[in-house]
């Protein structure tokens, strides 16, 4: 079958850096553009869904897409760029291709992933994965030369919307590393529940989401911790341990989370039947951590932790010092079989102690450490922390600088397109 002719480009000027496009006259462009695909042909049950994108330090904005397209259809495939192609069509990545890959794979909303998927969406390779659908969120992205990457599958009318996640970007995170801010931090975790993060109705929503029983995926039970009273109540009940489930848990802030934390927790998981995720309040991690720490708050945090695939609960708000309050929560279901930590070394506590003296003296504690004898890419992602990622961005501040600025160009345009295509 003979192709259409792609849409013109953008009459514009490229950007010498990246290659982004400054913003140019759109209305000849913006005339060819088909929209998306309308109700009457929307997926029918035992559709298989297609999402690509880069999901570069892959955050609760990239899972929540990837759970709404799981909903769609029944099974999730996600096409995952290289970094060679991102450079040419957006800028560089702070995640190496290999971390992004993993990072997917680790979302509980994913049944495959296609490595090195074209940027720019291609039918043949959709087809060819076995897909019948392709989703993308409800804005616009870009290539190189200012086309719109999906018009190729809009026009073919396989193209279906779901809702954009606002509020979060890896744009944002990295302007948050580079300038230092505190702004996003919650107050602190009351006993009060309607405390809990700070919760707007959105949030309290896509927790929700985030926690619930769908597509076939068991519900991971959500609990909070409350400091004055030294108590854990269920947030969220659905879900639990089975009887004489052999129960591990692990704590820590999450930060950024990333294949490091994705390969400890499946590790973590490995030691029993039921994995227990404590997360610690911002203000707990900046105690311990200093400076602007952590870049992502509690509610983000937390919403990266519920979207991995190898938790079952989650406790919001934990302290640092895994005591006898969270230890105690699971005697009703035979107790805590062990309290696991990675391979980073353990930082004590404010006032000196170990975080994990309860746990030493139980005899559960136990260390997660990369296998022995595997291969130098699985050592090396297992080894990624919430500081290395960091550090790529502080050590290359001007490019990531540059990236941002070129972004908020390159978002111009796309918001151009976007209002564009709404009016037609």
């Amino acid at each position: 079958m003979q192709r259409t002719p792609p849409p013109p480009p953008l009459a514009h000027s490229v950007c010498p850096v990246f290659a982004l496009v400054l913003p140019p006259p759109l209305h000849s462009f913006l005339s060819t553009m088909p929209a998306a695909a309308s109700a009457s042909t929307a997926p029918t049950k035992g559709s298989v869904i297609w999402v690509d994108g880069c999901f570069d330090m892959m955050h609760f904005g990239h899972a929540n897409a990837m759970r709404q397209a799981r909903a769609l259809g029944t099974q999730l495939i996600v096409g995952v760029h290289s970094d060679e192609d991102i450079a040419h069509h957006k800028g560089p990545t702070v995640m190496q291709e290999r971390e992004r890959y993993e990072a997917v794979r680790g979302c509980k909303w994913v049944d495959r992933v296609v490595e090195a998927s074209p940027y720019v969406t291609e039918l043949e390779v959709v087809e060819a994965e076995g897909a019948d659908w392709v989703a993308h969120g409800d804005d616009i992205t870009s290539s190189a030369d200012g086309r719109d990457t999906y018009w190729r599958v809009k026009e073919a009318g396989k193209y279906i919307e779901f809702k954009r996640t606002e509020g979060v970007s890896t744009t944002d995170l990295v302007g948050r590393m580079l300038l230092c801010t505190r702004e996003h931090f919650t107050k602190p975790v009351d006993d009060d529940q309607e405390s809990i993060l700070g919760m707007s109705s959105l949030a309290a929503t896509q927790l929700q989401d985030f926690a619930a029983a769908s597509c076939g995926i068991p519900a991971t039970r959500v609990s909070h911790y409350r400091p004055k009273s030294k108590t854990i109540s269920p947030l969220f009940p659905e879900g639990g341990p089975a009887p004489g489930a052999r129960i591990v848990l692990v704590s820590g802030a999450f930060d950024l989370f990333h294949v490091g934390h994705i390969r400890f927790l499946e590790r973590a998981r490995a030691l029993g039947d039921y994995l227990v995720v404590a997360v610690q309040d911002d203000q707990t991690v900046n105690r311990i951590k200093g400076n602007n720490m952590p870049i992502m708050n509690l509610y983000e945090r937390t919403l990266g932790v519920l979207s991995c695939r190898f938790v079952d609960e989650v406790i919001i708000g934990a302290p640092y010092s895994v005591d006898d309050v969270v230890l105690e929560h699971f005697k009703d279901v035979g107790g805590v079989a062990v309290v696991a930590h990675g391979q980073t070394d353990t930082i004590p506590d404010v006032d000196g102690s170990d975080p994990y003296a309860t746990a030493r003296e139980r005899g559960i504690f136990q260390r997660v450490l990369a296998p022995a004898g595997k291969d130098a890419i699985d050592v090396e992602l297992s080894a990624v922390t919430s500081e290395d990622v960091i550090r790529r961005i502080i050590n290359r501040r001007s490019v990531y600088e540059e990236r941002n600025r070129r972004k908020d160009q390159k978002a111009a345009v796309e918001e151009q397109l976007l209002s564009a295509q709404n009016q037609s």
